[in-house]
């Protein structure tokens, strides 16, 4: 049987993970002030309270009895910090967290940081939310200026990667007033700008995201590191892709490839050409010369290291790339191998385009009906959740689609699709 205070902990955090009030977990044949005493780790628990919480939880009784090893958070975080490179201590490390009693805030948030990191490049985006709340919270418990900015950037970041806007938007702009009130370093500073130019470009803000890029290049960018600016410079291009201004976004871009070498960070040197390759396949016209290029430089690196995210985010932008050199049938083959797949995990956006993408290819194969319907659903749904970009693109894709397809008489004969207003839009 664990002991107290581990075996509260861990039958609080089963009822919380459950979405369980206290009295929802109890029922009748329990009272709260029993659970909560279990909870607090006051009581003991006997082995009918055990078997009757691992039925309400729908668990096996070893879910709440099963060992503990003893070990510290602070001796875990020790061990992996230190681990030989390669080594995989997630596992570990989640159970010293789940096991721990919250006596270190700042060894908790230590801990919370690598797992959301850990969740993160799995494309596990509910789960590093979860961690990155917690984070948010742990930051203000401590009033460590720096943990409180850093947790938010985090939070802003899977936000928008989850396609929550109306979470990423406060998130980034309050790591912003952060950063300036403490004035941090640079490194925090532009971290919190770049993540809310992202965010604003996201929800349409293009006259703010546009200032805050002035700011940014003219105050920061000086005197931020090559990796860092890099990144600045590409979410700056995408503020210049959407004003319809492709030669700035271009030079913003090729400025960002040219700062890093494959040797300095290659991981973020693979990034930063898919990212690039997503932006100019989304001028117009999409710049395809380009896309080809950084797409065959990143490739054989993501063959080797690749995450299964970035693998499927390669894939995706394959199929966007192979579309508009109007090689459509292979188009088609990526797009339906990836939406069929049984564990997606792309970004909100990501896995918008590539819907956007499968329904144009619908349509040009000649179903319009079903087609123009999955556009229109799409647009509906990046409009209600705040995405207005995103919209913008799937209305504006939906529109250069039916002219694609429609001789001019029935192009003067039909309503074009409400698109909502965006200056330059684009479409892929």
């Amino acid at each position: 049987m664990l002991e107290q205070p581990h075996f509260g902990r861990r039958l609080k955090r089963l009822r919380l993970a459950q979405g369980l009030s206290q009295a929802g977990l109890v029922g009748e044949g329990m009272s709260t002030g029993y659970l909560s005493r279990l909870e607090s780790g006051e009581r003991p628990p006997t082995e009918r309270a055990v078997t009757y919480l691992a039925r309400r939880l729908g668990v096996d009784t070893s879910a709440l009895t099963g060992p503990w090893d003893g070990r510290s958070l602070t001796g875990v975080l020790a061990s992996v910090t230190s681990a030989p490179p390669g080594s995989d201590e997630t596992a570990a490390l989640f159970r010293a967290v789940e096991e721990d009693s919250g006596e270190d805030p700042a060894a908790r948030w230590q801990a919370l940081w690598l797992l959301s990191c850990a969740a993160g490049r799995d494309g596990d985006h509910e789960l590093e939310r979860t961690r990155l709340l917690e984070l948010v919270e742990l930051g203000d418990l401590l009033e460590e200026p720096e943990l409180r900015v850093r947790s938010r950037v985090r939070y802003a970041r899977c936000a928008r990667d989850s396609g929550d806007m109306r979470a990423a938007g406060p998130a980034a702009a309050e790591a912003l007033s952060l950063a300036r009130a403490a004035q941090l370093c640079v490194s925090d500073t532009l971290a919190a700008l770049t993540v809310l130019v992202s965010v604003e470009t996201e929800l349409g803000h293009l006259e703010a995201a546009d200032l805050h890029v002035v700011e940014l290049e003219r105050d920061l960018l000086p005197r931020a590191t090559a990796a860092q600016a890099a990144e600045a410079l590409w979410v700056a291009a995408g503020v210049s892709t959407r004003q319809g201004d492709g030669a700035t976004a271009r030079a913003r871009l090729e400025a960002a490839l040219g700062m890093l070498k494959g040797q300095d960070d290659l991981t973020l040197w693979t990034r930063l050409r898919t990212a690039a390759t997503a932006t100019v396949l989304q001028m117009s016209p999409p710049r395809v010369d380009a896309a080809e290029r950084w797409l065959e430089e990143a490739a054989p690196v993501l063959d080797l290291i690749g995450t299964r995210p970035q693998l499927q985010e390669l894939r995706a932008l394959q199929a966007h790339l192979a579309f508009h050199q109007g090689r459509l049938e292979d188009a088609r083959a990526l797009t339906r191998s990836l939406i069929t797949e049984e564990d997606l995990r792309l970004t909100y956006r990501d896995r918008v385009r590539l819907s956007v993408l499968d329904g144009r290819l619908t349509i040009l194969a000649g179903r319009a009906d079903e087609g123009i319907a999955a556009l229109q659903r799409l647009g509906r749904q990046a409009t209600t959740s705040g995405n207005l970009d995103l919209a913008a693109y799937v209305w504006q894709a939906l529109a250069t689609t039916l002219a694609d397809v429609r001789s001019p008489e029935t192009r003067r004969a039909t309503p074009t699709p409400d698109v909502p207003g965006r200056r330059g839009s684009t479409s892929c």
